[in-house]
């Protein structure tokens, strides 16, 4: 690849970004990556990370409100925002540091700099200089979608300036139903905000199963969380320190904090991808094929950028397996067929493969096992929060599982190892021969006998 400054350079140092930079670098291949904010990408900085950490912040109440049924005599009094907003900034920046060294380290030259395309093999960077490369990756992410216009929108904040809030907010209305507006509103919720969740469908979390998506809306009702669904903004506007928010359909709600949760949009404007001949689709993502390939033979994309699987881990994948085929001499398409994932909302959403609608309508011998429960901490404490495990087998092939849902602590953890067996083409017979741990939630997967 001679003739090129590099025979790779990545814009964006994000977890897909920096995947593909280290495993081609590893591969013998001249990296560059640009990025002109901080390494680590959304997930690091604005998304994932932080988010979980508050979401540990959040569980504390109900866990120290528990305690007195165990013996131990405590109280959930002082809680200070500054503290968890500055712990979490030192994690942070701990990380950036981490994903930089890493790079530097598998010798990928780094710039700290925006980079714009100019043509199939030449870049731009901010301060004038022009590189050029045989491959270009693209691997820049997203940004939230603020949703529809309306008269005030600019009061509002969304999901990259909660983390930075100065204070919690006493009264937050939270717009949106998908899995970030839904994690924030139990966020919220658990550090003691009065929280309202307001999405236009019927429902929580289209696209997930619906019988969990109803069980969760039960459990964030009992948490005090008002959900108003079927429901936009019409106008936001000041009244005194307050936000007083008018509805479509005439209602009112006055909050301190107006949080749009409304999507993503792929970091693609300005770009210079266009120009350059790559086709993007309406929303701006960068069409690839199944190799991470743009219209452009020497332009790939991966991450949220494509808006295929917007989720970290499928951007590590994607990351990987380009740099393996267009380095490593291995042709590796990603498979976005089996991909698991949680919701961190409290309780915990877990799900790998199909949902029951779905299921019912590909696999027309589908068996449905399920089970319902309190947990057995619940027994004590007296709470009243419930699992809720589904599995679905499809009864024309050996009974070969092919969805698995799960609301309830730990959905998360469980789901990643359900994720395996589900790749591995896992049977319901491979299940009930896998002896249980016991007493353990997780032992209700391997003791589900009747299909309902």
């Amino acid at each position: 690849m001679s003739g090129f400054d590099f025979d790779l350079f990545v814009i964006g140092g994000g977890s897909g970004g920096v995947r593909a930079a280290r495993i081609a670098a590893g591969h013998g291949a001249r990296v560059a990556i640009a990025e002109e904010d901080h390494f680590g990408g959304t997930c690091v900085n604005r998304g994932c990370v932080p988010k979980k950490l508050m979401v540990y912040a959040s569980r504390y109440p109900a866990e120290i409100a528990s305690a007195a049924a165990f013996g131990w005599q405590a109280s959930a009094t002082g809680f200070d925002w500054s503290t968890l907003i500055g712990n979490k900034d030192v994690e942070i920046e701990r990380l950036n540091g981490i994903y930089r060294r890493n790079v530097e380290a598998s010798g990928v030259t780094v710039f700290a700099s925006r980079a714009v395309v100019t043509d199939p093999h030449t870049l731009q960077l901010a301060d004038g200089r022009s590189v050029t490369a045989a491959h270009i990756l693209v691997a820049v992410g997203g940004h939230p979608d603020r949703g529809h216009d309306f008269p005030g929108r600019d009061l509002a904040i969304t999901s990259d300036d909660v983390f930075h809030l100065p204070a919690l907010p006493r009264r937050v209305l939270i717009v949106g139903g998908g899995y970030i507006a839904v994690e924030f509103a139990g966020i919220f919720a658990g550090l003691g905000s009065e929280t309202t969740l307001l999405y236009r469908a019927e429902h929580l979390l289209r696209g997930f199963d619906d019988e969990l998506r109803l069980a969760l809306e039960d459990a964030y009702r009992q948490h005090g969380i008002t959900l108003r669904a079927q429901a936009r903004v019409q106008r936001v506007e000041r009244a005194g320190t307050a936000l007083a928010v008018t509805l479509e359909d005439g209602g009112t709600v006055e909050v301190d904090t107006v949080l749009l949760c409304t999507g993503r949009r792929p970091n693609t404007t300005g770009l210079g991808l266009e120009a350059a001949g790559v086709a993007l689709d309406e929303k701006g993502a960068v069409r690839v094929n199944e190799f991470s390939q743009s219209s452009v033979a020497s332009i790939h994309a991966v991450g949220d950028v494509t808006n295929r699987v917007n989720l970290t881990p499928a951007a590590i994948r994607e990351g990987q397996a380009f740099a393996d085929t267009v380095f490593g001499g291995k042709p590796t398409p990603v498979d976005h067929a089996v991909v698991p994932t949680a919701v961190f909302s409290t309780p915990e959403l877990g799900t790998v493969g199909l949902t029951e609608a779905a299921a019912r309508e590909r696999y027309p011998q589908l068996k449905v096992y399920r089970s319902s429960f309190r947990p057995m901490k619940a027994s004590l404490s007296g709470g009243s929060e419930r699992v809720v495990l589904k599995l679905l087998v499809d009864g024309a092939d050996d009974d070969r599982i092919v969805g698995a849902h799960m609301l309830g602590e730990g959905a998360g953890e469980l789901i990643q190892l359900l994720g395996v067996a589900l790749t591995m083409r896992a049977t319901k017979a491979d299940f009930d021969r896998t002896l249980a741990v016991h007493p353990t939630v997780a032992e209700e997967w391997v003791t589900l006998r009747t299909a309902s």
